[in-house]
């Protein structure tokens, strides 16, 4: 085994988090509890088809989606694993309505989680890769407890983003400002050990990922970039490979090792778009930035987007550089 691989992400993150003068074991303590947090729900994942956590609760979330019992078990796990530390002032969560406050006998801390506790969790009847989007930002109102206020900030100012994907093995990739780091569950020492060393997403995409099932309700410049990438060209490497999982950790995670562009463009049913900006959006754009890629709405840079809302959506093309700005430039009638 590699010394690279005896790097646990404990002692990944506490490394890291030397370079900054101000740095407290608060926060270092704070992305331990998420992968702790990530190797629960990652167990239970894995005998999902032996024990009652498959299909529907019977009840909706508040974007008025059937609720999975996996949802639901990643929500509550993830909440009981953070709600007594003493390292957040607040939650919120793409299940629930609104802020998740700290129970009033538990002291608040700096920092606050925003999270979508299972995303595609649809897909995993069918055994399909899913996985768990985070964002952490620093408390900005007064007082001690945390406020929607604390929520609603822009992308800009996350300080760490993350993801974990549930798939062949489970694997845990963050980004703290300094670089994207993937790290791989070793079950049989029940660690995080690193794997992926400062992830850069190649600057060319050769994978697009799209659900073409929708193109009628496309504006015209979205279907004229996808016939773009479709249409062959050796210069610029087309036409690109189309993969579509249809779970947005997974095409996203594919995306940012080989190269290519995940789309989700506002549409007739969704002309505000699908993708939620403070659960999905956001901490994704933190970590394709990071490695080198853009993130967009088709009109501006998916950081720089002032949250109104907790459930605010968005469209979302997210991925290589150019790739990006190529679908940007089709969607602003420059191409």
């Amino acid at each position: 085994m590699s010394l690279k691989r005896l790097m646990t992400i404990e002692r990944h993150i506490i490394e890291q988090q030397k370079e900054f003068p101000a740095a407290t074991g608060e926060f270092s303590a704070l992305l331990y509890d998420i992968a702790f947090a990530a190797k629960v729900i990652s167990r239970d994942v894995r005998k999902a088809g032996l024990v009652d956590i498959l299909g529907y609760t019977g009840s909706e979330n508040v974007q008025g989606e059937q609720v999975r019992k996996l949802d639901e078990f990643a929500d509550e796990v993830i909440f009981k694993a953070m709600d007594h530390t003493g390292r957040l002032c607040c939650m919120a969560c793409e299940e629930r309505e609104e802020i998740i406050p700290i129970p009033e006998d538990f002291k608040c801390g700096h920092y606050v989680l925003l999270y979508d506790p299972l995303d595609g969790s649809s897909n995993i009847d069918a055994n399909v890769s899913i996985g768990t989007i985070f964002s952490i930002h620093r408390k900005i109102s007064p007082g001690e407890r945390g406020t929607k206020a604390d929520c609603l900030q822009p992308g800009n100012k996350q300080v760490a983003a993350g993801y974990v994907i549930y798939g062949s093995s489970t694997l845990l990739v963050y980004t703290a400002g300094r670089g994207v780091h993937g790290f791989t569950l070793d079950p049989t020492v029940g660690e995080f050990l690193l794997s992926h060393e400062n992830i850069q997403i190649p600057p060319r995409a050769t994978i697009y990922s799209v659900n073409e099932g929708n193109t009628n309700n496309w504006e015209e410049g979205m279907q004229r970039y996808i016939e773009y990438i479709k249409t062959p060209d050796k210069a610029t490497g087309r036409p690109y490979s189309s993969r579509y999982i249809g779970s947005l950790v997974a095409d996203f995670h594919r995306n940012l090792l080989y190269g290519g562009v995940f789309l989700y463009p506002a549409d007739k049913k969704s002309p505000q778009g699908k993708l939620r900006v403070l659960y999905e959006a956001n901490p994704l754009a933190f970590l394709v930035e990071q490695a080198g890629g853009l993130a967009s709405d088709g009109r501006q840079r998916i950081l720089d987007i002032q949250p109104v809302d907790l459930h605010q959506r968005t469209p979302l093309l997210i991925g290589s550089r150019e790739a990006v700005k190529e679908a940007e430039e089709f969607l602003q009638g420059k191409r």
